[in-house]
């Protein structure tokens, strides 16, 4: 009972993010572009409960806007991932010795790389931009995936039923597609959460440093980014985006930590 009331706001602020993406309206009415040089470096108050920045725009509406980019480009490079990682560590589970050890060792090597620096890598190689920093998170990604499903794929691949459907003469790819793949994508939901909250740090970071989403975007990394110069006039405007990120790291990750407790069997 303890565990589960501990769920309710990390849920709660989930349900909150999916508004904010897919009605930010309902949150707030004003244009998170509109600037108001009058109203330049505003405190936190009743005309702007978040304060407003060096240009006068509405940090509230900023944040609440900026979900969509942030969580965006999270959930997109998330699920190229892990359609990646799915794919690779099938191929290696089930391909002979000598490819198998090719795609391990590489997993392996990628691995040892931080996923930021990983993704630095490639944007060096393809440039800015917030297509091709979909495509480095994705990148840096993969790994983690592909390894899970590689370790899966062995047991799976020499359990009963799958050996019984050799047996009765099934092709190889309908035993992967009706048998082997059902059956190792378990721990997906789980990974795919907390890696959710990894790539909206990355992708914030990578924001942060100008390769995301171009100003005058509501971006919670770029309003960082534009707000570092203003920090001792007004700690507002890095604050509230600063607070939008770890809130919602925090979140998946405990929501994940408890999906992660349910798939082991640990929790009711």
């Amino acid at each position: 009972m303890t565990s589960s009331r501990a769920l309710l706001a990390p849920a709660a602020f989930l349900v909150l993010l999916v508004v904010a993406v897919a009605a930010p309206g309902l949150l707030t009415g004003v244009d998170p572009l509109a600037a108001d040089p009058m109203s330049a470096l505003a405190p936190p108050g009743g005309a702007h409960w978040f304060g407003s920045d060096h240009l006068g725009r509405d940090v509230l509406a900023r944040v609440v806007h900026g979900a969509r980019h942030s969580l965006s480009i999270g959930v997109t490079a998330t699920a190229l991932a892990v359609a990646a990682g799915v794919l690779l560590g099938l191929a290696a589970g089930l391909s002979p010795k000598w490819l198998d050890e090719a795609l391990a060792r590489s997993f392996d090597v990628l691995s040892t790389l931080p996923e930021l620096l990983l993704a630095l890598l490639v944007i060096a190689v393809t440039g800015p931009g917030t297509g091709n920093v979909i495509v480095a998170i994705a990148v840096a990604q993969v790994p983690n995936y592909a390894r899970v499903i590689r370790a899966q794929t062995f047991v799976v691949r020499h359990a009963g039923y799958v050996e019984q459907a050799v047996t009765f003469g099934r092709s190889r790819a309908a035993i992967t597609a009706g048998h082997v793949l059902p059956n190792v994508l378990g721990p997906i939901p789980v990974l795919a959460t907390i890696g959710l909250g990894q790539a909206v740090i990355a992708a914030s970071g990578l924001s942060f440093l100008g390769m995301g989403p171009q100003p005058p975007a509501a971006e919670w990394g770029a309003m960082l980014s534009e707000a570092r110069n203003y920090l001792r006039v007004a700690w507002w405007e890095a604050l509230f985006p600063g607070v939008a990120i770890t809130l919602t790291v925090v979140s998946l990750t405990v929501v994940g930590r408890r999906l992660q407790r349910r798939f082991e069997g640990r929790t009711p």
